[in-house]
């Protein structure tokens, strides 16, 4: 995968580019996400969702779980726990504030750390989830890996994240929005035009499809699957743990 960073003017590492990215645009994160994406985004999370609901995990791990969206989609599994880890402490204080007004402060937690270096003991969780926070990874494969070492064997990984679509009409569309018109309105809105010209610069450099699917055998993962969603704006991965 091309090494895509938000601030190409700064020397710093993507890990802390991405952090520093998302803690500026914490405030309007959420508006940003549901209006560009005209409300879809919440669809394409239930879906992928419901890719678990076979499985039934007791323990669920949301990686990059930013202000916590896919976490308290899981909730509709009723597992007895779920665990957000993010690096922005500032997506996190938002996160955080969403699980209080919904009065599960004892079923989710969320805790700072780093998602290619997890703080957790091997074969710790039945699922774990992702939602558009693989591309941001240093490394995919090592991001994949930390995944897979603190599954459970038979634990379910699921990812969400944008892809390209195939239709050329689709994808002509689709790029002039994510190229042309989002970045303006990001600029506008969260006044921090580099993170919304990174988003489609790192959907382009992403390995979506068989590629995705191709790294998540590698590290181990079998039972995989695909589901295009949208003409392909965006993709479902599924994999599991032997």
């Amino acid at each position: 995968m091309t090494a895509v960073r938000p601030y190409k003017d700064s020397s710093a590492g993507k890990k802390d580019q991405v952090e520093a990215m998302f803690n500026s645009i914490a405030p309007h994160y959420d508006f940003l996400n549901h209006f560009l994406s005209l409300g879809i985004d919440r669809r394409w999370r239930k879906k992928a969702i419901q890719l678990l609901a076979g499985t039934k995990p007791a323990t669920i791990i949301d990686i990059a779980t930013g202000t916590g969206d896919f976490a308290l989609a899981a909730m509709k599994l009723n597992p007895d726990k779920i665990i957000g880890v993010d690096l922005s402490e500032r997506m996190l204080d938002m996160a955080r504030d969403k699980i209080i007004k919904k009065g599960w402060e004892e079923k989710i937690d969320f805790i700072q750390g780093d998602s290619e270096k997890l703080a957790f003991e091997n074969d710790r969780f039945h699922a774990a989830i992702v939602a558009f926070g693989v591309r941001n990874f240093e490394s995919v494969d090592g991001g994949l890996g930390e995944i897979f070492r603190i599954l459970k064997p038979g634990g379910q990984l699921v990812v969400l994240e944008f892809s390209q679509p195939q239709n050329r009409l689709v994808k002509g569309l689709y790029y002039f929005y994510f190229f042309r018109i989002l970045p303006w309105i990001g600029k506008k809105i969260s006044k921090d035009i580099s993170a919304y010209t990174y988003l489609p610069e790192s959907v382009e450099a992403f390995p979506a499809g068989e590629d995705f699917l191709r790294i998540m055998e590698g590290v181990g993962f079998t039972g995989l699957r695909c589901v295009p969603l949208s003409f392909g704006i965006a993709s479902i991965y599924s994999g599991f743990k032997k």
